[in-house]
């Protein structure tokens, strides 16, 4: 008697790929995690193989676990006044360089990228989730010869997070300005930015100056579990339940 065949995406992974990829599903979205070793062989695969299809590269992304899951917001008690009367900003942004809060147990790496594919044969969505190894230099495959129009997302990525992306061919900033020094969506870079710039009309050049905003947050990044979102879920799950 044959083994039956995988019906579901996630269990078509998990026959393929095996112990290669930690496969996940959170609100109906396939989520699978992979080491960046393996990453080209498993995103050729799944170009290529009749079960898959990922023909379509959506997005990548980068993004940066510093301090994740902590937040600077007040929770019980707020001043009356100001704008960021409901926090306490921790230095010239959002952390302080040399006491920057570090990743916690359950995400002990810092940096990565997400990758969402698409299945236009099979009209399935499919995120990758990819980690670097070193966060002193950041470092993934470039997925330019599976899908070329990833150029751009990584050119965007290694601009504004600072991961290097192996084999792309033009690897350079993409966004901010020639001269800009560090990468500005790093938990680490000041959101107020490091220098102004503006036009001297009477020396007819452009001026770097200090930044003369005061510092503030202005984005609460808290991971909550209000009431409301419990109740709003339960309601989710009956629905779901009863169609």
């Amino acid at each position: 008697m044959s083994a039956p065949v995988p019906s579901s995406l996630d269990e078509r992974l998990i026959a393929r790929f095996g112990d290669t990829l930690a496969v996940t599903s959170v609100r109906r979205e396939t989520i699978a995690e992979l080491a960046a070793e393996d990453l080209i062989a498993v995103a050729t695969a799944l170009r290529d193989e009749a079960d898959f299809r990922f023909s379509l590269l959506i997005d990548l992304c980068g993004v940066d676990y510093l301090g994740y899951g902590r937040d600077e917001w007040k929770t019980d008690d707020a001043t009356a006044t100001g704008f960021s009367r409901g926090v306490q900003g921790q230095a010239m942004g959002r952390f302080n360089w040399a006491q920057r809060p570090r990743t916690d147990g359950d995400s002990p790496r810092r940096f990565g990228v997400s990758i969402e594919l698409l299945s236009l044969e099979y009209n399935r969505r499919l995120r990758l989730h990819v980690f670097c190894a070193d966060e002193s230099l950041p470092i993934l495959p470039s997925l330019t010869l599976v899908w070329p129009g990833v150029n751009w997302f990584e050119r965007e990525t290694f601009d504004l997070y600072g991961i290097i992306f192996d084999g792309h061919p033009d690897l350079r900033r993409i966004l901010t300005d020639y001269g800009f020094v560090g990468h500005p969506f790093r938990k680490d870079f000041p959101l107020i930015g490091n220098v102004e710039v503006r036009y001297d009309p009477e020396q007819k050049r452009v001026i770097y100056e200090p930044v003369s905003i005061e510092p503030r947050v202005g984005v609460p990044k808290v991971i909550r579990d209000d009431a409301d979102l419990m109740q709003a879920r339960a309601e989710a799950a009956d629905h779901w339940r009863d169609n």
